[in-house]
């Protein structure tokens, strides 16, 4: 098997030859069936040079080591913030407005909180941009594939997202532990799709996604209650 990737700051430096500061972004939660998509967004600058040891894309780490990456890697870099959308806001609005919706929210309390250039560079893992218009085109979206794999600012985006997502889902399961999510995380496993056959779907549940897959009227839970 071949080792993972390492990220590095090479495409950073490119930004930053330029610009006093950069931002770097990226989502989690997109596939999945249940829970938020979230998007986490950080905020580097000349001044962070050497990235933390073991930081990867976070499909690339386990989960022990995400948890411990994760405050390691938001200490490094210069801020850093999460958005969310929820389940009932994808089957509102869909997921690439919620993408979107996520990514605002993200970019509102970052810049809330520090002071940003006018037009910074956002870099973007992926080919598509949905974020400019959510954020007014407030800074100069450049997308990248598999950022996440090679550029250090994004792979540190991805674990801080990650890791905020799957301890939310980890507190559904104990409110809800008929799910397994504290396994799968609200994405699609066996053992999902056999609990939501068995008991319907739950208000973390994205149902507009499930109609071709589960029973067409399942109950729904209000997770809210007991």
């Amino acid at each position: 098997m071949a080792p993972a990737a390492v990220p590095s700051l090479r495409v950073e430096r490119e930004f930053l030859a330029d610009a006093p500061m950069m931002l770097a972004c990226d989502e989690v939660g997109r596939g999945a069936l249940a829970g938020p998509v979230t998007i986490g967004l950080v905020l580097i600058d000349s001044a962070d040079r050497r990235m933390p040891a073991g930081l990867r894309d976070s499909k690339l780490l386990s989960e022990p080591r995400r948890e411990a990456m994760a405050p390691r890697a938001a200490a490094w870099v210069r801020a850093s913030a999460v958005g969310e959308a929820s389940a009932a806001e994808i089957d509102e609005l869909g997921i690439m407005a919620c993408l979107g919706l996520a990514g605002a929210r993200a970019y509102a309390e970052l810049s809330a909180a520090n002071e940003l250039i006018d037009d910074v560079p956002l870099l973007l893992d992926g080919n598509h941009d949905w974020l400019s218009a959510s954020i007014e085109r407030r800074a100069r979206v450049v997308t990248r594939i598999k950022a996440d794999r090679d550029c250090a600012s994004v792979a540190a985006a991805s674990v801080i997202a990650k890791v905020h997502r799957d301890r939310f889902m980890r507190r559904a399961h104990d409110e809800r532990p008929l799910y397994s999510w504290d396994e799968n995380k609200g994405y699609s496993s066996k053992a999902h799709f056999a609990a939501i056959y068995e008991h319907g779907a739950s208000e973390l549940h994205r149902t507009t996604w499930l109609h071709d897959r589960v029973p067409p009227t399942p109950t729904l839970f209000d997770l809210s209650v007991g």
